[in-house]
């Protein structure tokens, strides 16, 4: 039986304020947009079992790579200042304006895996009335009800940031990426994000690796690696969810691997618990990439959440 795999031979490119970012769009014809977000290390090439599945269940199917991931481009602090949720929330949200609204109309499903499930929430929040719903596979951050204001921590961020950054620079990221593709480390990371041995495969691992490769990487590892550990609370889940339920406006699911080793399965329920209007679905036997690992299952509980919806 064919699996119909997405090729990601034939991406398009959009200048987004002078970066190259690689995107592509399958059915066109199709009135209802859903657009696909990788997580971290991988690029719009690791949707290869879901793409084609939704664009033939009559979606619209965008995806693209995030700046610093896949074929788009990789700046370094000295280019981009950071790499964080807000950052790419910013390039996804100028997206939708410029390039997906003036083929549709509609607002837009977004399906996150992991990272990408951070930036859609992002998303959610800053831009409501584009997101129609959300799809996060799983969700990074760890969420709680503290209090988001603390004196203390603003008055020290100046402080923070500035060591942060130091930090960072002096972390030889070059060197740690080259020992990283030539160890096979890489492949060992990979594996264990995954429950299935059997689907860490040539194409998944050239998928990954590719991008690493590229001259640029280890700037833009830098720049993510200071975006994400001094970005401001109001970027993180707990602020964003607590937000985002403030209205209801857009519908959340999550779907998590029960086997997930990255990303621990009660971070999920806990999410649930503090969030009844957040729906929790749970795939046994797998692992951080539901969507790559067991397409079938996370396509259909896709489509079916969605097809549920009111006034859908």
């Amino acid at each position: 039986m064919s699996l119909n795999l997405f090729s990601n031979n034939n991406l398009k490119y959009w200048n987004w304020n002078g970066f190259k970012i690689a995107w592509n769009l399958e059915n066109q014809e199709s009135n209802i947009p859903l657009l696909l977000i990788h997580g971290f290390g991988a690029s719009s090439a690791h949707w290869r079992y879901n793409i084609n599945a939704f664009a033939e269940m009559g979606y619209a199917v965008y995806s693209i790579d995030l700046l610093g991931f896949g074929e788009s481009d990789q700046p370094g602090i000295n280019q981009i200042g950071k790499l964080d949720n807000g950052i790419w929330c910013d390039q996804i949200t100028d997206f939708i304006r410029e390039v997906i609204r003036p083929v549709h109309s509609r607002k837009i499903i977004i399906i996150g895996n992991s990272l990408g499930g951070l930036v859609a929430l992002t998303c959610a929040v800053a831009v409501p009335e584009e997101v129609y719903a959300i799809i996060a596979s799983p969700l990074p951050d760890p969420v709680s009800l503290n209090s988001f204001k603390d004196k203390k921590k603003i008055r020290f961020q100046k402080l923070k940031i500035a060591i942060i950054k130091i930090f960072t620079d002096l972390i030889p990221l070059k060197t740690t990426l080259f020992l990283i593709l030539n160890l096979k480390i890489i492949q060992f990371g990979i594996g264990s994000a995954y429950f299935k041995k059997t689907n860490v495969d040539e194409t998944l691992i050239n998928i990954i690796t590719k991008p690493v490769r590229r001259k640029t990487a280890s700037r833009a590892l830098r720049a993510m690696l200071f975006g994400m550990i001094t970005r401001s609370t109001k970027l993180k889940s707990s602020y964003l969810l607590s937000n985002l339920s403030k209205f209801k406006k857009v519908p959340f699911l999550l779907i998590w691997g029960d086997k997930d080793n990255f990303i621990p399965l009660f971070l999920g329920k806990r999410i649930a618990n503090l969030y009844p209007w957040v729906k929790l679905k749970i795939v046994a036997n797998s692992g951080h990439c539901v969507h790559d690992e067991d397409y079938h299952k996370f396509n259909n509980i896709s489509h079916e959440w969605i097809k549920e919806l009111k006034n859908f």
